[in-house]
């Protein structure tokens, strides 16, 4: 796989189909980015060659296995024991620099690739989209610093930046404040195992914004051999060491689901997900007991399916996301077409994604005719009459599929680029219309 290979998603305008009724689907979503990305990077630099199977297939995912291969990481694909695309064969080697990184607007691999450029023998440039170059990078490369990297950024903080490896990083104890992203946390610990003596990784901002996925970086190291301990909260020790190579299989994005569950509640009747784990780190796990209190109902069956139904009434509710931040978008949507206010609160953080999404969240909506409140650490939702028109999508995945779930109810919902995705979820437009068919049947895309 790689940015050329994948099967893109439709681009440009969409018209967001409505619901023609209560639904009856049953659907399966590919591979979660977080963790595809995690362990590609924890594949790359294992004592051997090893096994990723059911990835996802995404402009993210293709653009960590093009950093890998830059660096000069052996990634092949062969046939695919799932329904979404080939798996992935990964063979580690010695890291190699001379080379440029562009990172797109994955925040995985602007944030993961950082720390592997240290440990190569040679210069890496790591760029991104412009669109990206924005998203915060200063508190990794002050970590990196620390550590003993030698980075140029003429002063920046920012992408783009230039990285000297010197084929190891010392490690050792290093403090971050990652108030802005855990990825800057989960990036110095994957990477952590290959340093000379480790590292005690310290945060020392006021928060710390989706520990979920940390806990997936750290079971992901745990179950390649690598010792990590917490000997206090926001600290982290992790033991030098080579991880263990392995067959390992990808979850489904949990948070890709949630459109699609949260569907549901607004058209009515009922939506299941196959292969839902028994229990997992992703923040979309959080899925069910969030969506119970805006009136879902949720059943879970010991063959990995979760159902959730919904009667087209939607309830208002206050809710802390600080777990989940990237659900905020779906229960923006939701909230827009309750019976009752909304607050959400703690994703502050999300400010600094693709786009600032509580801004476009917000000034989509009043767009629309809708009422919504910015807060400093999350928004506030008046639910009212909504009209049909343009839901630009702000270069954001997860604004697009927002639109998307507003336009289930309210006619003539126009997102400006669909393409955006791919990001993600190259099959959202197929998925979606798959849903609202009359003969959902939940088999996986060709």
């Amino acid at each position: 796989m790689s940015a050329s290979t994948y099967s893109p998603a439709p681009r440009g305008r969409w018209s967001a189909p409505l619901a023609a009724g209560a639904l009856d689907a049953r659907l399966r979503v590919p591979g979660s980015k977080s963790l595809t990305n995690r362990e590609l990077v924890l594949a790359a630099i294992a004592d051997g060659p090893g096994l990723v199977t059911a990835p996802l297939h995404s402009d993210d995912s293709a653009r960590m296995v093009d950093a890998l291969r830059a660096l000069g990481v052996g990634v092949e694909e062969q046939r695919g024991s799932g329904g979404f695309g080939p798996d992935l064969r990964i063979t580690p080697a010695r890291l190699t620099g001379d080379t440029t990184v562009d990172c797109g607007q994955a925040g995985t691999v602007m944030r993961f690739i950082a720390p592997l450029a240290g440990l190569a023998h040679g210069d890496v440039h790591l760029t991104a989209h412009e669109t990206a170059l924005h998203r915060p990078m200063g508190a990794m490369i002050h970590a990196l610093r620390d550590l003993g990297v030698d980075i140029e950024d003429n002063g920046s903080w920012s992408l783009p930046f230039t990285i000297r490896g010197r084929g190891h990083i010392r490690g050792g104890r290093v403090e971050i404040d990652a108030s802005a992203s855990s990825q800057f946390v989960s990036g110095l610990l994957l990477a952590a195992p290959r340093f000379d003596v480790g590292l005690h990784l310290v945060h020392t901002g006021e928060r710390l914004p989706s520990m979920p996925h940390i806990d997936m970086t750290v079971e992901a190291l745990t179950r390649r051999g690598i010792k990590v301990s917490r000997p206090a909260p926001g600290e982290w020790m992790v033991e030098a060491g080579t991880p263990r190579s392995r067959e390992t299989a990808i979850e489904p994005d949990l948070s890709n689901a949630a459109p699609f569950l949260a569907a549901a509640l607004v058209a009515g009747g009922e939506v299941s997900v196959v292969g839902w784990p028994t229990r997992s780190t992703q923040p979309g796990a959080l899925l069910p007991e969030l969506l119970e209190p805006l009136g879902a109902e949720v059943h879970r069956s010991p063959g990995g399916v979760l159902r959730v139904r919904g009667t087209g009434r939607v309830h208002g509710a206050d809710l802390d996301l600080s777990a989940a931040g990237e659900l905020a978008p779906t229960f923006v949507g939701l909230a827009a077409l309750a019976e009752a206010p909304t607050t959400i609160t703690g994703i502050g953080h999300i400010r600094l994604h693709e786009t600032d999404r509580i801004a476009a969240l917000a000034g989509n909506l009043r767009a629309l005719g809708g009422e919504a409140e910015e807060l400093e650490d999350g928004i506030r939702i008046h639910p009212v009459a909504l009209r049909g028109g343009a839901w630009p999508a702000h270069h954001d995945h997860r604004m697009a599929t927002t639109g998307a779930l507003i336009g289930l109810r309210v006619p003539g919902v126009e997102i400006d680029e669909i393409g955006t995705t791919a990001k993600t979820l190259p099959e959202f437009t197929q998925l979606w219309e798959r849903m609202l068919s009359a003969d959902a049947s939940g088999s996986a895309p060709a």
